[in-house]
């Protein structure tokens, strides 16, 4: 009935390209039960020459997204490297959009705080009819990579 040790479950807020369900399902082969939430006092930005966002902590600012509930240790790890050296996993409070309940998460936040490719605002819907399909690509090859590397051990 309880758990095994080692087998946490984590929530883990997402703002940008992980917005796109079928990311996420290139990504874990499933796309987890989520929640509409908001990240109270961060910023999410463009960054030029990329095609994803970054968020860092801006006083009076919110971001919209959702939180993905349940995810393992495995697939956390798959998002660590994902995310690879530019963000780190950062542990927030987001609320609920429902019921405005709060709720502890993890979220990818850029590391360089002070980063002049940092501008303006990031939009999910214009990313996804522009780049969608070919970050669909690239994902299926890091995934393709990760798995090799996985088995060369």
């Amino acid at each position: 009935m309880g758990s095994s040790v080692g087998s946490e479950l984590h929530n883990v807020f997402v703002y940008g390209t992980l917005l796109a369900d079928d990311v996420v399902r290139v990504l874990l082969n499933r796309v987890p039960k989520s929640s509409v939430t908001i990240l109270n006092g961060y910023h999410r930005f463009s960054i030029k020459g990329r095609r994803y966002p970054a968020i860092i902590p801006v006083e009076n600012s919110k971001v919209t997204g959702k939180v993905l509930l349940g995810m393992t240790d495995p697939e956390l790890h798959i998002f660590d490297e994902f995310e690879a050296l530019e963000y780190e996993r950062n542990s927030v409070e987001v609320s609920l959009m429902e019921n405005s309940d709060k709720l502890h998460a993890y979220a990818y936040v850029w590391s360089n705080k002070n980063d002049p490719n940092l501008y303006g605002d990031w939009n999910f819907e214009e990313w996804k009819r522009v780049h969608v399909e070919d970050y669909i690509k690239m994902t299926t090859r890091f995934m393709e990579e990760l798995k090799q590397n996985k088995a060369k051990g």
